[in-house]
């Protein structure tokens, strides 16, 4: 039986990466509009959302199962198998988020999937905290707090139609906008300690 060295490369800042900029992305556009929301700019951020967020993620899970299934290479399997499972989950979820808006579909079923999404994240925030890593821990309540506003966006929670036609602001996706932008803010600390630590031998607080 093959024996294989426990490996310290974990990919995950790959993976926070990806999603970083798919919230830096779509966040600035659903708190402040711009650019204005049309079929041309729906295509362009549905293929930013399917590449960048979608397929980061997602081969970052695949990575990390192999490496604690076929492969074992990574020891610390508890918080990397929570890893393994969001980063998979996410990934998935946004192969659908960038087809569908690229395609123009109905965002109303993006409030029944936030509710797992809601479920998976404070899992995450459990898993992490009680191995003591508490930035992880801390975008899990961010990821929590996106999908919560996801919720309300997607299915426009409080918005009313005007006289003139046309509808009142609708503050679930300026709050979506808002925690995108804050929570990818805080992926691109992650990525940035993340690499420092692996690549250059820092101890800065991250994965």
């Amino acid at each position: 039986m093959s024996v294989f060295p426990e490996s310290m490369f974990l990919p995950v800042a790959l993976g926070f990466f990806g999603l970083g900029t798919g919230y830096l992305i779509y966040g600035p556009q659903e708190l402040f509009g711009f650019p204005r929301r049309d079929p041309q700019v729906d295509r362009a951020t549905g293929m930013w959302g399917i590449w960048l967020p979608g397929f980061c993620q997602a081969l970052v899970g695949v990575i990390l199962f192999v490496g604690l299934t076929w492969f074992p290479v990574f020891t610390d399997a508890s918080a990397t198998y929570m890893a393994a499972l969001a980063f998979s989950a996410y990934g998935i979820h946004w192969f659908v988020l960038g087809w569908n808006r690229a395609h123009g579909a109905d965002a109303r079923p993006n409030g029944f999937m936030s509710i797992p999404f809601v479920i998976i994240s404070v899992l995450g925030a459990t898993v992490f905290f009680l191995a003591g890593s508490w930035p992880l821990g801390v975008l899990f309540i961010g990821l929590a707090l996106v999908y919560v506003a996801e919720f309300f966006a997607s299915f426009k929670i409080g918005v009313r139609a005007l006289a003139n036609g046309r509808a009142t602001v609708n503050l679930g996706e300026k709050a979506l906008g808002f925690f995108h932008i804050l929570v990818g803010l805080w992926l691109m600390y992650l990525t940035f300690a993340t690499t420092l630590n692996i690549a250059s031998g820092y101890h800065i607080p991250a994965a």
